[in-house]
This record gives C-alpha cells, sequence and structure tokens, in this order.
C-alpha cells in the first residue's frame, strides 16, 4: 500500500508530486514558447543598429542599447494619424456594435417573441454562409460608404456570435423579476436599462473588450474601402505598410538626411518599434479587465 503524506489538509501521492512537476514544466515550457516572440521584438526595438547587424538566431537581451528607432518612429506623422484613427474606431465602433448587439439579444431572449425560431434560424446562418467579398463590397459602395469612416465601423458590426453570448446572459436573469417589473408598469425600455443590462455587468464588459481588441486590429475593411482616403488609415494599416509594403520608412527616409537615415538596420529596427507602440496598449489596459473577461464568458455559458 503506496504511503499518503498529509500536508495541511491535502493528501499527495508520489504519482501526484510527478503529475504537477509536469503540469507545471508543460505550463513553463508553453509560457516561454508563448513569451519569446514578443521579448525578441523588444529586444530588437532596443539594439543598437551597429550591434543589430552581429545578431544571429535567438536573442535574450538587447544588442547593445539604443532608443533611436523609437525616436524615429514618433517623428513619422503617420503613426500619430493612425493612433488618432485608430481611437476614433475603437471607441465609436464599439460603441455603435454594442448598441446593435444588445438591442438583437434583448429581443432574442424574449420567450414571448413570435418570430423568435425563425430570426435565429437567419442569424446563425450568416454565421456559415455570407455573401462574400465582392457583392459585400458592390452593396458598400452603392450605399455611398466608400472612402468614409463609416465603411470601417458599419460592414460587420454585429457579431453572431458575441450576440448569442449576450443573448444567454440575458435568458439567466429570473423571468420572475421582469414579470414583476412589467406588472409594476415598466417598459422595455425601463426593463433593459434599469434591470437587464445592471445584471449583466460582466457579459457587457466581455462582449465590449471583444469588440474593442478586434477594432484595434482591423485592417482589412480600411484597406478595401478607403483606397482614396489615407488619411482615414487606422493604426494597422500604417503598420501593415511599414512591415510590408516599405512605403511609410521609404518615405519618412526620404525626407532625412545623414547616414543614419540610408540605413536598412535602422529601418528594420523601426518596424519593431511600430509593432511594440502598437501593441503596448492592449497589453497594458487587458489586465485591468481580465476578471471580466473570464466572468463574463461563464456566465454566457451557465443557462440556456
Amino acid at each position: 500500500m503506496k504511503k499518503i503524506r498529509q500536508t495541511d489538509g491535502i493528501h499527495t501521492t508520489k504519482g501526484d508530486k510527478i503529475f504537477f512537476a509536469c503540469n507545471y514544466l508543460f505550463m513553463f515550457v508553453l509560457a516561454l514558447v508563448t513569451l519569446y516572440p514578443m521579448l525578441y521584438v523588444l529586444f530588437c526595438s532596443l539594439s543598437s543598429p551597429n550591434e543589430f547587424a552581429l545578431v544571429r538566431g535567438m536573442m535574450f537581451r538587447p544588442a547593445g542599447f539604443s532608443l533611436e528607432g523609437y525616436s524615429m518612429v514618433f517623428q513619422m506623422n503617420t503613426i500619430w494619424t493612425g493612433y488618432r484613427n485608430t481611437l476614433l474606431y475603437v471607441f465609436a465602433g464599439t460603441a455603435i456594435s454594442m448598441v446593435f448587439t444588445i438591442m438583437g439579444a434583448y429581443i432574442l431572449s424574449h420567450n414571448d417573441f413570435m418570430l423568435k425560431k425563425v430570426s435565429m434560424i437567419l442569424i446563425v446562418f450568416t454565421m456559415y454562409f455570407g455573401g462574400g467579398m465582392i457583392p459585400t463590397y458592390l452593396t458598400v459602395v452603392q450605399m455611398g460608404l466608400n472612402n468614409t469612416v463609416w465603411a470601417v465601423m458599419l460592414p460587420g458590426a454585429v457579431s453572431v456570435y458575441n450576440m448569442i453570448v449576450l443573448r444567454t446572459s440575458f435568458k439567466g436573469i429570473p423571468s420572475a423579476l421582469l414579470e414583476s417589473a412589467t406588472i409594476d408598469g415598466a417598459g422595455d425600455a425601463t426593463v433593459l436599462f434599469r434591470i437587464v443590462l445592471p445584471l449583466s455587468g460582466a457579459a457587457l464588459a466581455t462582449i465590449t473588450l471583444f469588440y474593442a481588441v478586434g477594432n484595434w486590429s482591423a485592417w482589412y475593411n480600411a484597406m478595401v474601402y478607403l483606397q482614396n482616403r489615407r488619411d482615414l488609415y487606422p493604426l494597422q494599416l500604417y503598420l501593415r505598410e511599414l512591415l510590408i509594403l516599405d512605403k511609410s520608412t521609404d518615405a519618412f527616409m526620404n525626407s532625412l538626411s545623414g547616414a543614419s537615415a540610408n540605413s536598412y538596420l535602422l529601418k528594420e529596427i523601426m518596424k519593431y518599434c511600430a509593432i511594440i507602440v502598437s501593441t503596448v496598449p492592449v497589453l497594458v489596459i487587458y489586465p485591468f479587465i481580465q476578471k471580466y473577461f473570464v466572468k463574463g464568458v461563464m456566465v454566457g455559458a451557465i443557462k440556456e
């Protein structure tokens, strides 16, 4: 019979210790694999151009230390223009998405809604089948939305998945509470804003996070619909130009003088700096709303 040692009320065996050790090792390796690419980009962005040229393989610290890349990136007007436009799309686009999602989820959570089943079938159908890129583009153009901010925020403003999660959260509210409010004379608007939304704070925070992160990272709609309005490009589209097409970097470098302005290595370091600059806001904000993210997903999954 195996000997069992009792520590603080928990029975652990040798097999348990091996199992926990393997779990810790696996999680450490997984965390390292996940975190290292970001650390690599950070180390490259802080490296000196001359010493960066000598680097081969993996990096575990900056090659030298220099903030020249960040200095050059912050001098680029396109970065600040992209930040301004992205903040507009994040706040305005998220607000529009939340309004439509809340309205749809609230209606679909009502058991007395006559077209509930038909509406759900049509809504879920769009998760698997779409009109395609060309019909969507023609629709946006014919509505006169191309080359405007609305072409970025309105197409795809509502996520069916988010609506279903929020609908499930609304259905978890006791129906007796809603019926009592209705009997006391409360209308749908009063029930929604005074009862349903305050009781669904975690789910709302989660869906808001989904939309905000999606709008922050979005670039495809802007690339397709803002071809003649480069001044409305979001930050991610400027970053794409900088990383893939070199348009932003080349134009900026040509406007400068001196040996460093023509340095290929400095251009490479600037790319890493731009990645850090565009990623830091999300990394800073996410830890403060993580608890709502986890709780909101669980709330939406408890009851159907």
